[in-house]
């Protein structure tokens, strides 16, 4: 009988923790974008948009300047900045916009760890977490699951292909990590599914990583310094 109480309990116990997010936030950084007309960071933001978001640096060297985040987070922006892990402050310039799938590449001024990808489809029910700057509070780290994935005609953008999951997601956390227990990037955050008010509802959407890499792809034949993924 104890025996079995302790696989059970060994079995709900979940698979992420300090480690997982040791492996990714190093890569993950703020990313604050100065509106037309505005002159400091966080102000004046359309409509609908948090003041502020995130981003990864991705590419195939120990270390490089290349960012990638939600387009709808620096799209209108006349300035950005990004804000690392250790809280240094430094100056970024938008590279190339896809906005048919919400994604931006940013360079920074500062080169930083490129976050690993995961390659390997997610299976439904594998534990996920959600690295992002929640209400513009800082780096946070939430966990649940990926709840299904493959999820388009959801509305968000014009080409869509989702992996959905119930980690804890808020305005500011757009462009953000969803990584596996390893810390390997299962999605780019990009959308919270709510109907009536800008919170966690539980259902959450990130750019997926095929989906990611062919919009790099497409996005490297007009800018081909934009390094490969690792």
């Amino acid at each position: 009988m104890l025996a079995g109480l302790f696989m059970l309990a060994s079995a709900l116990r979940a698979d992420h923790g300090p480690l997982t997010f040791s492996a990714a936030a190093p890569s993950v950084v703020v990313v604050e974008p100065t509106w037309p007309g505005f002159e400091r960071p966080g102000f004046g933001a359309p409509p609908g948009t948090a003041p502020a978001g995130t981003g990864f640096y991705f590419g195939a060297e120990a270390h490089d300047h290349y960012i990638l985040t939600a387009a709808h987070v620096v799209a209108r922006a006349v300035r950005v900045e990004t804000v690392d892990s250790d809280g240094g402050r430094h100056e970024a310039e938008i590279v190339a916009i896809d906005g048919a799938r919400d994604l931006a590449v940013l360079r920074s001024s500062l080169v930083g760890p490129p976050i690993v990808l995961r390659r390997e489809e997610p299976e439904v029910g594998l534990h996920a977490c959600a690295i992002g700057n929640s209400f513009g509070l800082g780096l946070s780290f939430s966990c649940g699951v990926v709840s299904a994935v493959h999820r388009r005609d959801v509305g968000f953008n014009a080409i869509e292909d989702f992996v959905q999951t119930d980690a804890a997601v808020n305005p500011g956390a757009s462009g953000g990590a969803l990584v596996d227990p390893q810390g390997r990037l299962i999605g780019l955050i990009d959308g919270i599914f709510t109907k009536e008010a800008d919170i966690d509802a539980g259902v959450n959407f990130a750019v997926s990583v095929p989906m990611i890499l062919e919009s790099l792809d497409e996005i490297r034949q007009s800018n081909p310094s934009i390094p490969q993924a690792r």
